[in-house]
C-alpha cells in the first residue's frame, strides 16, 4: 500500500492506495499554532485521524478539518458568544467574517465548492468542508450536513446566496443552530418587495407610487404602466443586487424588460414574481444602516450614499452623503427604525431609499443582511458590524444607544471588479500579478478574498476587492482613494480601476452636489473612455518614463547623464499617439531636469527600483506626485498604467525617431458579418434561425454571465447564414455565435 497526498487549500488529504478498493480515505488533520502578535504559523503539529468521506450524488464530499490554538493573551476581552461558527459564504465576505470571529475567540468553519478548493477563505478558517459543485453554496441540505459534521453552533450567511432565505433560517432553527441574522419572519416579510412595501405603508414610511401586488403578465405590466405613467421600474419581488430590474420608458421597452427581468429573477433567486412602480428620475440612492437585538432595541447609523451605479449595481459608495442634512438624516433614520421595529428586527440590516433633489425620500427596499458596503459605516462610526451581529445572535442587548452614535470623518468605498469598464462585461482568468495598495488602519482598507494566482471564474460575482478609504473630510477621503487606486496593481484580468479612478477624480463627483443614479450613464454614455492628457501632464509622464528608461540603460553600462529623446505616448484604449521632444539631464542619483521646446523647464525626482511594479515621482516646483505602474518592457520603452489608463511609451533618440517614420503600420482589421460573444457565459436564448432576415438592432441571442442577462443585437441588416450555438451552451469570450450573409441589393 502506498500513500497519496493531495492538497485542498492549505489542508493535506492523505488517501490510501492499494490494489484493494478503499472507499474512505484517511484525513491528515493538523493543528496550527498562532503567534499572539501576528497570527502567523509558528509550527505545525500533525495528527492522523480517520474521517469518513461520504458520497452525495455519486460525488465524494470531502471534509477538510483543522483546529486552531490561540495564545491566551488577549489585547481585548470579548463577551462569550459561540465556540464555533460556520460561514456559509465565499470570497471577501467570508474572509471578513472569519477575521472578526477570530478576534472574538470563535473557531470558524469554511464551506467551499470544488472551484474554491484553494480559496483564501478556506485557508483562513479553522476547518473547511467541501460542498460540491459551483452552485452548492445554495444547497441548504449540504450546508446543514456541514453544520452537523463540524458541530458548529451558529451560521453566518454573509450576503447573497442563502443570506435572505427564510427557509434556510427555519431549517437551522429546526436543528437548534443559531442564524447570525434576523428571524425567518423578518426576512420573509422584508425580503419580498411586494409585502415589504405594504409593511412600509403600515409603518408610516414614505413609499414610491406603484402597484401593490404581483404583476403576473406583460399585459398586466402594460396596464399598470399606463395607470401610473412612464417611466416605470420593473423589479423582481425576491430580487437584489441589481438583478431582475429594468427601467422602461415606453411599451416596447416594458415588454422586453419584463421578459428579461423575469428570466433573470428566476435564474438568480428561483422566484420570478415581478412588481412595477414609478421610476423616480434623477434620484440619489441613499440607505440607512440599522442594528437591532432580541430585546426590542433598534438604532440607526449614518447614511450611505450609493448613487454611483452601473446596471443598477453599486460601484462607489460613501458615508455620509453630501446631500443629507442632519434633519433629513434623523427623519430617514427614524423611519428605518420604525420599519425594523414593525417586524421585530434583531440584527444588522439596511433600509434603502430614493431621494430627490428636494430631499424627499421614498422607501425602496430593505436588505435583511450585512451589506457589501458596510466597511464605510465601520470607518465613520468605529463599530464592527459583524461583531454586533454576533452579539445580537448570542442574545446580548445592544451595548450602544442612539445618543452614542457619532459621525467621524468621511469614508468612500470603490468596488474593484474583474470587468471591462467600457462595456461592464465580466472578465475571467488568472491573477498573474496582484498587489493591493498599502493598508492603513486609519486611512485605507482592502476587503478581498483573492491573492496572486487566484483564478477568476464566470460562475461567481466578479468582485475582486472592496477598497475603502477614510479621511477627516470628503476631500481627504477622495485623495486617499486616488492614491490607493494608483497603487493597485492587477495583471491577468481586465478590471474597472480606470473607471473608478476617473469617477473619483471627476469634477462633478468631487463637487458632490449633482450626483444621481444616472451619473455613469450621463458622464460615460458609451461606457468608460479615456480622456486626453493635458500638455503639462503629457510632459511630466514622458519625462518620468524617459528617466525610467535612462535607469535601465544605466544598468547595462550607459554612463550618460544627458539625453535628447523623443517620447511617444500611445493610449492603448483608443490608439491615439502623442509625442514630445525632451532634453533630460540627471542632476543627482534620482533627480532630473527636463526641458522641451516651447515649454517651461521643470525638475523632478523619481523612486523606481529597477523593474519594480511601481514608479513614484514628484515634481519639485509644483509638488505634484505621480504614480506609474510598470507593466511590461517594449523594445524601446514600456507598457505602463497611469491614472488607471494603459499606455505604450516609446523612448527614442533622434536617429531612431527618424528611422521609425519608415516603419510599416499594421493595417486596421475590417469588421465581419459575425456575432461574437462579448463575455464568457451561457446561452439563455437564440432569437433567430437560419435564413431569417434581420434589421439593425434586432435581438439575436441572450447571454447570461454572473447571473446577469445580456441581449446581443445585430449591428446591420442581413440574413442569418449559420447559427453555431443553441440554448444552454456555455460560451467563451470572443466565441463565434452567429454568421450573417449580406442581402442582395
Amino acid at each position: 500500500m502506498s500513500q497519496h497526498i493531495t492538497r485542498v487549500g492549505s489542508r493535506l488529504l492523505n488517501s490510501s492506495r492499494s490494489t484493494t478498493r478503499t472507499p474512505f480515505p484517511t484525513l491528515l488533520l493538523y493543528t496550527r499554532q498562532f503567534s499572539s502578535h501576528s497570527g502567523s504559523f509558528n509550527r505545525l503539529s500533525y495528527q492522523q485521524k480517520a474521517r469518513s468521506i461520504y458520497s452525495r450524488n455519486n460525488k465524494y464530499v470531502r471534509h477538510c478539518l483543522a483546529t486552531v490554538r490561540r495564545s491566551s493573551t488577549k489585547a481585548q476581552e470579548y463577551r462569550k458568544t459561540f465556540d464555533k461558527l460556520l460561514v456559509a459564504n465565499r470570497g471577501e465576505i467570508a474572509c471578513r467574517i472569519i477575521k472578526t470571529a477570530r478576534k472574538m475567540g470563535i473557531r470558524t468553519v469554511a464551506v467551499y465548492s470544488e472551484l474554491d478548493s484553494k480559496a483564501r477563505h478556506v485557508q483562513l478558517a479553522d476547518e473547511a468542508v467541501c460542498l460540491g459543485d459551483a452552485q452548492s453554496y445554495l444547497s441548504i441540505s449540504r450546508i446543514l450536513d456541514a453544520v452537523r459534521h463540524t458541530n458548529a453552533q451558529a451560521v453566518h450567511p454573509g450576503y447573497g446566496f442563502l443570506s435572505e432565505n427564510p427557509i434556510f433560517v427555519k431549517a437551522l432553527e429546526n436543528e437548534g443552530i443559531i442564524f447570525v441574522g434576523p428571524s425567518a419572519g423578518a426576512i420573509a416579510a422584508m425580503g419580498d418587495k411586494i409585502q415589504s412595501k405594504l409593511i412600509a405603508h403600515a409603518s408610516g414610511v414614505h413609499c414610491i407610487p406603484g402597484y401593490d401586488g404581483e404583476v403576473e403578465t406583460a399585459q398586466k405590466a402594460l396596464q399598470v404602466a399606463h395607470d401610473i405613467g412612464y417611466p416605470v421600474m420593473v423589479k423582481a419581488s425576491a430580487g437584489g443586487g441589481g438583478k431582475g430590474m429594468r427601467i422602461a420608458w415606453n411599451d416596447d421597452e416594458l415588454k422586453e424588460g419584463f421578459k428579461l427581468a423575469k428570466q433573470e429573477s428566476k435564474s438568480s433567486f428561483g422566484d420570478d414574481r415581478m412588481l412595477i412602480e414609478k421610476y423616480i428620475d434623477q434620484p440619489r440612492h441613499i440607505e440607512i444602516q440599522i442594528l437591532g437585538d432580541k430585546h426590542g432595541n433598534v438604532i440607526y447609523l449614518p447614511e450611505r450614499e450609493c448613487s454611483i451605479q452601473r446596471r443598477n449595481q453599486k460601484v462607489i459608495e460613501e458615508s455620509p452623503s453630501v446631500h443629507v442634512d442632519p434633519e433629513t438624516r434623523r427623519k430617514m433614520g427614524e423611519e428605518a427604525a420604525a420599519l425594523a421595529h414593525h417586524v421585530k428586527y434583531n440584527s444588522a440590516g439596511t433600509v434603502e431609499f430614493l431621494v430627490d433633489a428636494n430631499r424627499n425620500f421614498y422607501f425602496l427596499e430593505m436588505n435583511t443582511r450585512l451589506q457589501v458596503e458596510h466597511p464605510i459605516t465601520e470607518f465613520v462610526t468605529g463599530l464592527d458590524l459583524v461583531e454586533q451581529m454576533l452579539y445580537s445572535a448570542a442574545g446580548y442587548p445592544l451595548s450602544i444607544q442612539q445618543k452614542d452614535i457619532q459621525l467621524h470623518g468621511w469614508a468612500i468605498e470603490s468596488r474593484v471588479y474583474a470587468e471591462d469598464p467600457s462595456k461592464y462585461l465580466p472578465s475571467i482568468g488568472r491573477l498573474l500579478v496582484y498587489q493591493e495598495p498599502q493598508q492603513s488602519l486609519k486611512h485605507i482598507r482592502c476587503d478581498s478574498g483573492i491573492e496572486e494566482g487566484t483564478d477568476i471564474a464566470v460562475e461567481y460575482d466578479p468582485l475582486l476587492c472592496k477598497l475603502t478609504t477614510h479621511g477627516d473630510t470628503r476631500d481627504d477621503a477622495i485623495q486617499s482613494m486616488i492614491h490607493a487606486l494608483d497603487e493597485y496593481v492587477i495583471k491577468g484580468v481586465t478590471h474597472n480601476i480606470p473607471l473608478l479612478r476617473s469617477v473619483v477624480g471627476h469634477p462633478r463627483f468631487r463637487a458632490g452636489k449633482a450626483i444621481t443614479t444616472n451619473f455613469l450613464a450621463e458622464e460615460y454614455p458609451d461606457g468608460y473612455r479615456t480622456s486626453d492628457l493635458s500638455v503639462c501632464d503629457l510632459q511630466h509622464l514622458a519625462a518620468v518614463n524617459a528617466a525610467m528608461w535612462a535607469k535601465k540603460e544605466a544598468s547595462m553600462g550607459d554612463k550618460t547623464d544627458r539625453w535628447d529623446v523623443w517620447v511617444q505616448v500611445t493610449d492603448e484604449h483608443n490608439g491615439h499617439m502623442r509625442e514630445t521632444k525632451l532634453n533630460i539631464t540627471r542632476t543627482d542619483i534620482d533627480k532630473f531636469k527636463a526641458s522641451s521646446p516651447g515649454s517651461e523647464d521643470f525638475s523632478f525626482k523619481t523612486n523606481w527600483p529597477l523593474n519594480g511594479l511601481l514608479a513614484r515621482a514628484s515634481m519639485i516646483e509644483s509638488g505634484q506626485e505621480l504614480v506609474v505602474q510598470y507593466l511590461d518592457d517594449l523594445d524601446f520603452g514600456f507598457r505602463i498604467q497611469y491614472r488607471g489608463d494603459k499606455f505604450k511609451v516609446v523612448v527614442m533618440n533622434e536617429q531612431q525617431h527618424e528611422l521609425a517614420k519608415y516603419m510599416k503600420q499594421k493595417p486596421k482589421e475590417q469588421s465581419s458579418d459575425l456575432v461574437i460573444s462579448p463575455m464568457p457565459g451561457r446561452i439563455v436564448s437564440v432569437a433567430v434561425k437560419k435564413g431569417d432576415k434581420v434589421i439593425q438592432g434586432a435581438e439575436v441571442a441572450v447571454v447570461e454571465a454572473m447571473k446577469m442577462q445580456n441581449v446581443l443585437r445585430t449591428t446591420r441588416d442581413g440574413t442569418v447564414k449559420t447559427i453555431h450555438v443553441q440554448k444552454g451552451n456555455a460560451v467563451k469570450a470572443g466565441q463565434l455565435l452567429i454568421e450573417f450573409e449580406e442581402d442582395e441589393q
